[in-house]
């Protein structure tokens, strides 16, 4: 068995490094604004429901313009999308060692946008999407015609298959009613990839139909933004009020719609286990940095066991987590992820979990400054905090682990 990454993979992450280095680094120093102290009320337009502001938008399209001229933004995605198909393990790889860099213009937390682009929609569009439905891909990479996807309900999270939107045929068109929770970045998408019940009975997962619905359709409304822990949100409520759609707005099958879903959120739980791995790497290397200069009661806080031992227990965890996301990532490249989905979980839970632990012990080894905003720690606390809830709540992991362990599941663990 070997457990050195690629050289491949290593060489890519050496030219991201210099990448960074050369076209961001400047860039981010340009607009320290977004980084600093500031950051969140840089970033936020208080005036317009707590949304992103312009400006804040404009740099992250010309850190994605620049990552994209370079041939990296594009790197996950197809090859029939001018990706390079890159391997699970690879992107978990990247992931990994873009957080662990800590906050930057290089892969910012707040919209989850990197030099490696995450894109979970784009894969379902190009195996599912006909060809007008196709144009939405180079539209969400260019962010000229963006997609936003609205599966969340007010009375419906985690049990998605409950979900109370219908979408009845009329003629050869569909009508929609419903709303929408949480639809992220509906506010600036073009069309809104929205899920209905077209038949079933509820809690069955067939009879779910993902609609692309144009967000200039009558009847499709933005009530509100949703202000969250983490600020700007781009997480609104939206209104679904007798819309008028044809049939050709279908992606992939009528009453397929959950297999589109299950695409996004397996595309984004592995690399987001990844990501929160890296975040905790940065965190606890900090806090040990930090503990080996700051001198207390005469000494380094480094001599101290209260603060050793901690960060040893989050140290250990990261280790064996990080090896684990590599593995399952490999594994994913060589088999269907459905079959596997309770060891990605397993990454998902784990390491989002451990993210949160690993902010939070820097901030109490850095005592006050570590509560304030000149440090970067509750920024990170705040954003990973939510990935504990969403693309499935730790609970719902726990709950599909348990499934394969105790044999309720397609296979048992082995005895």
């Amino acid at each position: 068995m070997d457990f050195e990454l690629p050289k491949e993979i290593t060489n890519k992450l050496a030219d991201l490094d210099a990448f960074i280095e050369t076209e961001i680094k400047p860039l981010e120093r340009e607009n320290m604004q977004f980084f600093d102290h500031r950051r969140e009320h840089a970033r936020t337009d208080w005036d317009r429901d707590g949304r992103p502001r312009d400006e804040w938008r404009a740099l992250i399209s010309e850190m994605e313009r620049r990552a994209d001229k370079a041939g990296h933004l594009r790197y996950g995605l197809p090859k029939s999308c001018g990706g390079s198909a890159a391997s699970n393990l690879t992107i978990a790889a990247i992931r990994e060692h873009l957080a662990a860099k800590g906050l930057g213009l290089h892969n910012d937390l707040q919209d989850e946008s990197s030099i490696v682009g995450n894109f979970p929609i784009i894969p379902a569009l190009a195996d599912y999407g006909t060809e007008e439905q196709k144009t939405y891909i180079e539209g969400i990479i260019s962010g000229k015609k963006h997609l936003s996807f609205g599966l969340t309900e007010p009375g419906h999270g985690s049990d998605a298959t409950w979900l109370e939107t219908t979408a009845v045929r009329d003629g050869d068109m569909w009508v929609i009613n419903g709303r929408k929770r949480w639809n992220s970045q509906v506010a600036r998408a073009h069309a809104n990839l929205v899920f209905a019940r077209t038949s079933g009975k509820p809690g069955s997962a067939k009879g779910i139909t993902a609609f692309i619905v144009p967000t200039d359709t009558p009847g499709h409304n933005v009530l509100y933004n949703h202000w969250t822990f983490n600020m700007p949100s781009d997480h609104a409520e939206t209104e679904l009020r007798d819309v008028r759609v044809p049939g050709s707005a279908i992606l992939h099958q009528e009453g397929e719609g959950l297999i589109v879903a299950q695409r996004f959120v397996h595309e984004n739980r592995i690399r987001q286990a990844a990501a929160s791995a890296g975040a905790a790497r940065y965190c606890i290397l900090e806090a040990v940095k930090y503990a080996r200069e700051r001198v207390a009661f005469g000494e380094p806080l480094a001599k101290k066991q209260a603060v050793q031992f901690p960060l040893v227990e989050l140290w250990a965890e990261y280790q064996m987590l990080r090896t684990f996301i590599f593995r399952t990532a490999w594994q994913m490249d060589r088999q269907n992820p459905l079959e596997i989905s309770d060891m990605v979980s397993i990454c998902n839970f784990r390491a989002n979990r451990l993210c949160c632990e690993a902010a939070d012990r820097a901030m109490q080894v850095h005592g006050g400054m570590g509560y304030s905003r000149a440090l970067p720690f509750e920024h990170i606390y705040r954003h990973h905090r939510r990935y504990r809830i969403t693309e499935g709540t730790e609970e719902i992991q726990i709950r599909r682990v348990a499934q394969y362990l105790f044999a309720f599941g397609k296979r048992a663990t082995a005895a």
